[in-house]
């Protein structure tokens, strides 16, 4: 048995074997330390630039520390890239005046200069990221499904197809006609203004992205014809009725008097 041994294996193997585990590890050590190192220098460009850009915009109100102010504004620790790539991308950060919500305008920075806000204010303290193009593609979501979903938890602000409608105190749910898809996931995920938080464990990134394409298929033209605005079948049903009958008096009315 020991010489069968012998001929099978050689007394160098363990130690040969043993070294180029060394050196595998060492290498992969290598490259992902090369890695590292390229995406710290990045991220480190981009977290200077994020806290200059926060520091003489939005430290005003937000504090120097984004700790927040009583009264002011919120403490921005904690809510993650998502909700400042949603505030400043639609133009509701910086914003004008006070009021009951902030309204969307003209964005006011670039998209780098967006990014590098995110990514300063992501490194305060974790929160929800931007989501990647795939979780945002209508074209890879279920119509019919995001249908339910919304009508089941949106459309009682936002209207049946997303049309927008007003709530109390002054405040109103926007119109997501124009709204990117990026955006109304961003919306969801951090429940900006008077919208609850529907994080993934209320509504999965797949359900979301249903949701999104539901929303966007709206934008394609008006199925039954006539869309009277889009404002929702109640309503549209109402104004239908108030014609028909409008006509019918209208009609008796006018034959009467023909007759007379």
């Amino acid at each position: 048995m020991h010489a069968l041994a012998t001929k099978r294996y050689h007394k160098a193997a363990p130690f040969l074997l043993v070294m180029l585990l060394l050196a595998l590890i060492t290498g992969i050590g290598a490259i992902a330390t090369s890695q590292t190192a390229e995406a710290t220098t990045a991220s480190s460009s981009d977290l200077e630039a994020g806290q200059k850009l926060f520091s003489s915009n939005c430290a005003t109100c937000h504090g120097i520390d984004a700790q927040g102010q009583d009264g002011v504004a919120p403490s921005l620790v904690g809510v993650g890239a998502a909700a400042v790539d949603f505030q400043v991308g639609t133009g509701r950060m910086p914003m004008q005046a006070s009021g009951p919500q902030a309204p969307a305008k003209p964005v006011a920075f670039s998209a780098t200069e967006i990014s590098q806000l995110a990514a300063y204010v992501a490194s305060l303290g974790s929160g929800p990221s931007i989501p990647t193009a795939e979780e945002v593609d209508p074209s890879l979501g279920d119509p019919a499904k995001g249908m339910e979903l919304f009508r089941t938890n949106c459309a009682m602000c936002h209207g049946s197809v997303g049309g927008g409608g007003a709530l109390t105190e002054g405040k109103f749910a926007p119109s997501l006609m124009k709204t990117t898809p990026t955006h109304i996931f961003e919306a969801m995920l951090t429940g900006p203004q008077s919208m609850p938080v529907f994080n993934n464990a209320n509504i999965t990134p797949e359900d979301k992205r249903d949701i999104i394409a539901y929303l966007v298929a709206q934008r394609d033209g008006s199925p039954g014809g006539l869309s009277l605005g889009a404002i929702g079948p109640v309503a549209e049903g109402w104004w239908a009725w108030i014609v028909g009958i409008g006509l019918l008096i209208g009609s008796t009315i006018w034959i009467g008097a023909r007759s007379s």
